[in-house]
């Protein structure tokens, strides 16, 4: 079984949940992965403490939702929010379960892929300023990149939270975004927000995109079937 701390923000952990029934080879329903969801909307927010720097910090509240899913029967924990990995301690030290770190797994699904790759980041300007990302690539001999307007990109996350993220003008700057990243020759484009995975099928771009949503499903999926 999995346990899921969702609700950051709800529609990315609904649409973990589907990436992960739309990978899964079933053919009836007990075939499908057991999921423990815990869609908490009511954790701190993560902007507030981690940018604009007056909000309560969610790490309490993500580790007592830890701890929790542990005491329901969770085999491990996965958390498909990349913001919130900021607090991925937290969570680990509240159970004696593995909690997945999905930026670590994304990353060397990257470099598997596409070793010295020049990484562009398609995130919330919070990921940037924590560095979450940083000592994870260059461990992996990776470079970043991020674009110039990070508040436009900030704008689009906002917009896919008020359930407006189809909007054609939410969705011009989310490619805006994703073109000048590919001007700051990006070799690749990483979802690295969840948010951004509830749309990415609306971004249009030639180069490839690795989506940390669906690098997360997919080894849902895989340790499921292998275990």
């Amino acid at each position: 079984m999995v346990g899921v701390l969702g609700g950051m923000g709800p529609d990315a952990t609904v649409a973990f949940m589907q990436r992960v029934i739309d990978a899964t080879p079933a053919e009836d329903d007990i075939d499908h992965v057991h999921m423990l969801v815990d869609n908490n909307p009511k954790v701190p927010s993560r902007i507030k403490a981690l940018i604009e720097g007056d909000g309560e910090s969610p790490g309490p509240v993500i580790a007592e939702m830890a701890r929790r899913l542990e005491q329901a029967g969770a085999n491990f924990l996965v958390m498909p929010c990349n913001t919130a990995h900021y607090y991925w301690k937290d969570a680990q030290e509240a159970v004696d379960i593995p909690v997945w770190h999905m930026v670590e797994r994304t990353l060397d699904a990257i470099a598997h892929r596409l070793p010295g790759a020049r990484v562009g980041m398609l995130c919330s300007p919070a990921l940037r300023k924590i560095g979450l990302y940083e000592g994870f690539s260059r461990e992996r001999g990776l470079a970043l990149v991020y674009p110039s307007d990070e508040e436009a990109v900030l704008g689009v996350i906002r917009a896919v939270k008020r359930g407006q993220g189809r909007a054609p003008e939410t969705l011009a700057a989310f490619a805006s975004a994703a073109a000048e990243l590919a001007t700051l020759q990006a070799d690749v484009l990483v979802l690295a927000c969840t948010e951004l995975s509830v749309i990415g099928d609306g971004l249009k771009v030639s180069l490839p995109v690795v989506d940390t949503l669906q690098v997360l499903a997919d080894d849902v999926v895989e340790a499921a079937n292998t275990g």
